[in-house]
């Protein structure tokens, strides 16, 4: 069947198995949701409003992902009507959020139409347009004095577009002005009616920040964000920038990479907008402040702590807000579900403006996606791949904790200047960086009360557990789980017997864990590339133990795509 011209690559019967036996469902609230029920009426028709303006976000992120996705969903929606195989195929359409992309099980990118593939630039840099040859354009823009341009093309706000035989960038509010202008008028609604002064205040300023081609506003709208802890209502325009993988190949150039550090223009990767919208739960967000209030002592206890600043904090009090939210709308970036999905999520990230000039940061957990566990499978798992007296010390509620503490690990560590340095290999490190604070600074939360050593115990093996891959990945945060699982194997914090069982050597592990947070600041502080891809080779090698793991996995059934379900 073709869709605009091109042919389904997949069959009614493969994308029913898809559908049927490897999607994981997501279910967001609805308006029977107790927490809804509970809001004024003003408030609940500002969250429809918010999350009218998720779903105008949502097209510009198809459009920066890739330059047919908005005309072949269309395409697949009217076929919909009265074509089961189109309304399937729709249905993968809208859990990856495009015509393609990893489901983090199959080394090649799931594509749904014969002759769309994705690009290293997504859609924020032409189609046609070769590492080499942006290389050679942007030396020549450089050769020329065209700074001001060559700084705008490296932004992460930025659409590129061919110009005669040059680039030229355009600013997301030029490019996306037609949505931008109707997001905003949703917002405005949405301050309307909210009885929220903070969260009105700060939406009024994320009005004008879709307006105005002035980072200023965006600095200001983050700003206010980030100061958003007693509202019941949450909304996020998130900016993050893992999909471009065109623009830190400059770093890998050394002569170009030479060329912008005299000039003082930094490289940085296009951020993909989604938006995320729910109600605040007290309770849940009551455990986090608790973690919250070590930042400050942890930040001091960061290997090589006196060679950086580190932005967690200024001025003597800690600028970090923190929630955990029932989910009503995830759009965008967010909804891109290949291979993962968000759990949690700290912003804004260091290379934005109102970081740089001492603003805050704001975390917010994702209680529906953390939910959507299948707890057959985490037994059988158990069964297979870990020796029986560990078995009581596996605990999901367990995994949550490692995530509060691996959020508040991005607020920890050199700044923005020392990742972005790294290039292609940043967000491999960071992440990989986020998780290394996490479990090393666990027996930090023992000792100020706040978990007991049982809990400590389970946050380890959970943890642990999760490094089992399914593949390997070149996905970040992946390939960080792969570095970890490696590292711990190596030093002899985990071994496994002869039936391929693990093992837990507790007693070890804090001394391996701080061996290896000590060698992801190193690295960061070296803002050396090549000392960031030899680390990640050295640890993502892929042998029989990971191969057998895999193939467990695989017998278990594996059900690598998600299916957001949303009700507003």
């Amino acid at each position: 069947m073709k869709i605009n011209g091109y042919e389904i690559a997949l069959s009614e019967e493969d994308l029913d198995k898809i559908l049927t036996e490897q999607t994981v469902p997501v279910e967001l609230i609805d308006k029977n949701f107790p927490g809804y029920l509970n809001l004024s009426e003003g408030d609940k028709k500002a969250l429809q409003y918010l999350v009218n303006a998720g779903k105008i976000i949502n097209d510009v992120s198809l459009e920066q992902d890739h330059a047919l996705n908005r005309r072949m969903k269309a395409g697949l929606e009217e076929a919909a009507k009265t074509s089961s195989h189109a309304a399937k195929a729709l249905c993968l359409f809208n859990s990856l959020n495009g015509v393609e992309g990893s489901n983090g099980i199959d080394e090649k990118h799931v594509e749904i139409f014969k002759g769309i593939s994705g690009r290293p630039g997504r859609n924020f840099y032409p189609e046609d347009l070769t590492v080499e040859e942006f290389h050679r354009i942007i030396k020549k823009m450089l050769m020329k004095g065209k700074d001001d341009e060559v700084r705008k093309i490296l932004s992460v706000r930025t659409m590129v577009r061919r110009s005669g035989d040059e680039l030229k960038a355009v600013d997301y509010t030029e490019y996306f002005s037609k949505e931008f202008s109707a997001a905003a008028n949703q917002l405005e609604l949405a301050a309307h009616y909210t009885s929220d002064n903070l969260l009105k205040e700060y939406l009024g300023w994320q009005a004008q920040a879709l307006l105005q081609n002035n980072e200023e506003m965006d600095r200001l709208a983050d700003s206010h964000w980030a100061m958003l802890q007693e509202t019941d209502l949450e909304f996020t325009l998130s900016r993050e920038n893992y999909d471009d993988a065109m623009s830190p190949t400059v770093c890998e150039n050394e002569e170009l990479a030479s060329l912008l550090a005299e000039r003082g223009i930094e490289v940085n990767s296009k951020d993909m907008l989604g938006v995320r919208v729910g109600i605040v739960n007290k309770e849940g967000t009551a455990l986090l402040l608790k973690f919250k209030d070590h930042m400050k002592k942890l930040a001091s206890l960061m290997p090589f702590a006196d060679k950086y600043n580190q932005n967690i904090a200024a001025g003597g009090s800690l600028k970090q807000t923190m929630v955990d939210v029932d989910l009503a709308a995830l759009t965008g970036d967010y909804a891109q579900c290949r291979g993962a999905i968000t759990t949690a999520q700290n912003l804004p990230n260091n290379d934005k403006l109102s970081v740089k000039t001492g603003g805050g940061r704001r975390n917010v957990y994702h209680r529906q996606v953390r939910m959507s566990r299948d707890k057959k499978r985490d037994a059988a798992l158990l069964q297979a791949l870990v020796r029986a007296d560990f078995h009581q010390y596996f605990n999901p509620e367990a995994e949550h904790i490692f995530v509060i503490g691996h959020e508040n690990g991005h607020s920890l560590g050199p700044d923005s200047s020392y990742q972005n340095a790294l290039g292609l290999y940043k967000h491999t490190i960071e992440e990989n960086k986020a998780d290394v604070v996490s479990i090393t600074f666990m027996p930090e939360y023992v000792k100020a009360g706040i978990i007991d050593e049982q809990t400590l115990k389970e946050v380890y093996t959970t943890w642990i557990i999760r490094l089992f891959l399914k593949a390997k990945s070149e996905e970040p945060h992946r390939q960080g789980d792969l570095i970890h699982f490696n590292f711990l194997l190596e030093n002899g914090a985990i071994e496994f017997d002869a039936d391929h069982r693990l093992i837990i050597h507790f007693d070890r592990l804090p001394d391996v864990m701080h061996k290896i947070l000590e060698e992801t600041i190193r690295i960061q502080l070296s803002k050396s590339p090549e000392e960031a891809r030899n680390f990640i080779a050295r640890y993502t090698q892929w042998g029989d133990l990971h191969r057998y793991i895999a193939s467990v996995h695989k017998q278990l059934g594996l059900k690598p795509y998600k299916q957001i379900k949303m009700y507003f």
